[in-house]
């Protein structure tokens, strides 16, 4: 294993105990259509584990889940990888250019927002709100 592989490799299991705790899944066909039947909006992440900018996002998600106990319990967040989902349906059906992309949908199944290469907190958390203001209205 090549050393950049081995540190995007650490770092993306350090994070596994935060991020197992919220209301993860990891994607499948049909997993984002079940999400939003059962009622909650959803954040889609769109990862790969070599990814630097990826692991920056998901420290700040990682915060975010920290300090506010309604983003676990609100929305689902589901993570893509873009390794393999990067040429299926979901992918290009929101048009997804490129991994570290996040992208929040409402319960009524229409986008919220977008986020593609933001690493910085203030805009990550002003995703997460308008997922948490669409699960509260």
């Amino acid at each position: 294993m090549n050393r950049r592989a081995f540190l995007a490799t650490t770092a993306a299991a350090a994070l596994i105990p935060v991020l197992g705790q919220a209301a993860t899944i990891a994607y499948t066909p049909g997993a984002l259509n079940r999400a939003l039947d059962s009622g909650t909006p959803v954040v889609l992440d769109y990862f790969a584990p070599w990814c630097g900018t990826c692991q920056a996002q998901r420290r700040v998600i990682a915060r975010l889940f920290e300090e506010n106990p309604a983003y676990k319990e609100k929305i689902t967040y589901i993570e893509v990888d873009w390794d393999t989902y990067k040429r299926e349906p979901i992918t290009q059906d929101y048009g997804v250019p490129r991994r570290s992309t996040l992208i929040a949908v409402g319960r009524d199944k229409r986008e919220i927002g977008r986020l593609v290469a933001q690493t910085g907190y203030d805009e990550i958390k002003a995703l997460f709100d308008a997922a948490l203001a669409d699960a509260t209205a």
